[in-house]
């Protein structure tokens, strides 16, 4: 039965890469997706998917259902479909969207014989305020066994780790004064963020090694000769686990406070987007996907690439077993967010990376609906992971 889903896969795969392409020429910015989600529902539609339009009250997100009406577990594939200002899909997410959708269809064509049920999740705007998150915290992945997606990169690696992050504004409030005239008179909100820059600076020899802190100054007053009574740092803190984060995050909220103290601004703290968890890999199903992906692709697959970043993947993997690997485009060096990046995903090499992909999710899917042992192994480990 396993080697039915190449067959099936055979049979869309030149509907899929002409999705990938089109995605590719058209691409839309996080909650804008509107055309590239009507792509991924239409085919699922056309595939008797029942599709559900704006889940967690965001627009461009979906949720499509295929249901056996038997016995057996859910497995989730999540596509990512926004693209980056300038560069387009310069991170790969028209392969992730086409990989996620094509394994779901072809696992779908054999759950009359095995049971369970496939999900497909539109998760909008991973690059800026994942739609992952609020999926998370609001019970879409309460009935689902599994969670998959799958990632493009330079070279083939398997699902490890990512930095749990929080985006955070120091919004600092003062008085403006002619700053020649009566500089006395004024409070200068950009010395609050100059000091706090310079205390986050200081803290990092006191923070575990994981730890990154890096931020800019959004708005620091319209000129010289006025003393700023507004000024604006945002930063992206980021720690290797959620529990440490906090600690870290409240650090530099005392930083902040002190440097308000000082100039005698105000305060104001916000978080500009959603936080992200840390990604906790389910290796029982990290290590069934990549029995699979040694058999779809012949790209070497490399150790994982741990702590390079933050996805609200992580989010997932706090509620649901979940795996997010790396498949190769067999160009290695390749850097994402750049327009070489996103040329390689509609080259021969891409072509063979969403076949392959898409192969190596249905076959772990069909392996976890048909292995009642392995599906309470993945279940065990998860459950031993969250105490």
């Amino acid at each position: 039965m396993k080697e039915h889903l190449s067959n099936h896969l055979e049979q869309i795969k030149s509907q899929l890469w002409e999705m990938n392409k089109n995605l590719y020429e058209n691409p839309e910015l996080g909650d804008q997706e509107y055309e590239s989600m009507k792509l991924h529902t239409n085919f699922l539609k056309e595939h008797q998917f029942e599709i559900e339009i704006g889940t967690v009250n965001r627009p461009t997100a979906f949720k499509a259902t295929y249901k056996s009406g038997k016995p057996g577990p859910t497995i989730a594939y999540l596509a990512e479909y926004d693209a980056l200002p300038e560069v387009g899909h310069a991170c790969g997410h028209n392969l992730i969207g086409t990989m996620s959708v094509g394994a779901g269809i072809a696992l779908s064509k054999v759950l009359h014989e095995i049971g369970g049920n496939v999900v497909v999740l539109g998760t909008p705007a991973e690059e800026t305020n994942g739609a992952k998150v609020p999926m998370s915290q609001q019970g879409v992945f309460d009935d689902t066994d599994v969670a998959m997606i799958l990632h493009p990169s330079d070279q083939s690696y398997m699902s490890g780790k990512s930095l749990a992050m929080d985006a955070i504004q120091y919004a600092f409030t003062g008085k403006s004064a002619h700053a020649a005239a009566s500089p006395e008179e004024g409070i200068n909100a950009l010395d609050s963020v100059i000091q706090l820059f310079n205390g986050i600076n200081a803290l990092r020899q006191h923070v575990q090694s994981d730890v990154r802190i890096h931020g800019v100054i959004s708005e620091g007053g319209k000129a010289a000769n006025v003393v700023p009574d507004y000024a604006v740092a945002q930063f992206y803190i980021r720690a290797n686990n959620r529990k440490y984060l906090n600690e870290v995050v409240e650090k530099v909220k005392h930083i902040a406070e002190g440097a308000a103290l000082m100039t005698g601004a105000t305060l104001e703290i916000s978080n500009y987007e959603l936080s992200y968890d840390n990604m906790v890999t389910n290796h029982t199903l990290s290590e069934a996907f990549n029995q699979n992906l040694k058999q779809t692709s012949t790209l070497p697959l490399n150790k994982d690439k741990s702590g390079l970043g933050s996805i609200d993947m992580g989010n997932v993997s706090q509620v649901v077993p979940a795996i997010h690997p790396y498949i190769g485009m067999n160009k290695p060096g390749l850097v994402h967010h750049t327009k070489e990046f996103a040329d390689q995903t509609i080259t021969e090499d891409g072509y063979t990376t969403l076949v392959s992909g898409a192969l190596a999710l249905a076959q772990t899917g069909y392996d976890v609906i048909s292995s009642e042992e392995l599906l309470q192994a993945i279940k065990e480990e998860f459950k031993n992971n969250s105490l």
